[in-house]
């Protein structure tokens, strides 16, 4: 079982701390735990219930309304508009839910609804990452188990890779060749995996080295290879002490490359980008690269 400061019920559903406590005090709808030395927490089946309230309150349901509804009640009302409306925040509050409960049934069903209604590339920009993102910070502080965290992310990997096994097509030999890897030490996957589906998914030519990869590898491997961009992932590794020298290492040693990088270490720091060096902050600004340096039947 997990537990939860009131901040982080905050996070989740986006219903202030202080609103929380006021429907503690005026409707008994949830009542904290205490540990030992009298702090308050929650456990997984508050987190639930918050959730469920913020959904239905977002649907124009009243407090009032809510607190006097059954478990049940509430659990069928909520399935009902996870269900119908595909808005992407009911979507989002609804794999919140298969996490918390490490729901397998409930996750394939929601993901592949969506991905029947919007595709597979919408689905994951406007609710798997989003989804992903809202939680993260929970992942940090260690509110949200290694069981929820592994089970959200195996399921999310499984997906990209039959999206990715589905976009195999040959490319033209004057397509541009990317060289997807990790930096040694690094092992969040998700997004370079996605970046290897809009790339390959757009007809150009992709190698992907996956995770942890050492940089004398990538330098054996580029001298093969020759690719015309290198695309790497920083989450995690390196620090924000050791970024700067890194992604200056990368660019003196892949001169002949453009230099391709998003991720937690370079975004939102202040780390200087060298000229062979592109940093993007969101994947549609991937996209738009992607496609702008995608060679069109008329250039071949």
């Amino acid at each position: 079982m997990s537990t939860f400061s009131i901040r982080d019920l905050e996070h989740l559903s986006g219903i202030k701390a202080h609103t929380i406590r006021i429907w503690e005090q005026r409707y008994e709808l949830i009542k904290p735990k205490r540990t030992d030395t009298n702090i308050r927490f929650y456990d997984d089946q508050d987190l639930k219930l918050i959730l469920n309230v913020a959904l239905l309150k977002e649907n124009g349901v009243k407090i009032s309304k809510i607190a006097e509804m059954t478990h049940g009640d509430m659990q069928r009302e909520v399935l009902k508009l996870t269900e119908l409306n595909l808005r992407y925040p009911e979507q989002i509050h609804a794999l919140t839910i298969s996490m918390v409960d490490i729901d397998e049934e409930r996750f394939e069903k929601i993901i592949s609804t969506n991905i029947l209604k919007l595709g597979f590339e919408k689905t994951m920009m406007n609710i798997i990452y989003p989804f992903l993102n809202k939680i993260g910070i929970l992942w940090q502080t260690g509110a949200i188990n290694p069981a929820q965290e592994h089970f959200i992310s195996n399921l999310v990997r499984q997906k990209l890779i039959v999206a990715i096994d589905g976009q195999y097509t040959v490319p033209a030999d004057k397509s541009k060749k990317y060289l997807l890897y990790l930096p040694e030490g690094e092992l969040h996957e998700l997004s370079l995996l996605f970046a290897d589906y809009l790339i390959k998914s757009r007809n150009n030519k992709s190698i992907y080295l996956g995770q942890s990869l050492p940089i004398m590898d990538l330098e054996a491997v580029c001298d093969i290879h020759k690719p015309d961009y290198l695309l790497s992932v920083l989450t995690t590794v390196p620090g924000p002490s050791d970024v700067q020298g890194y992604v200056d290492h990368l660019s003196e040693k892949f001169s002949d490359c453009q230099i391709l990088l998003t991720g937690y270490q370079v975004i939102g720091q202040d780390v200087q980008a060298p000229e062979n060096v592109t940093f993007f902050s969101r994947f549609d600004q991937m996209i738009d690269f992607v496609e702008s340096h995608t060679l069109t039947l008329s250039n071949l």
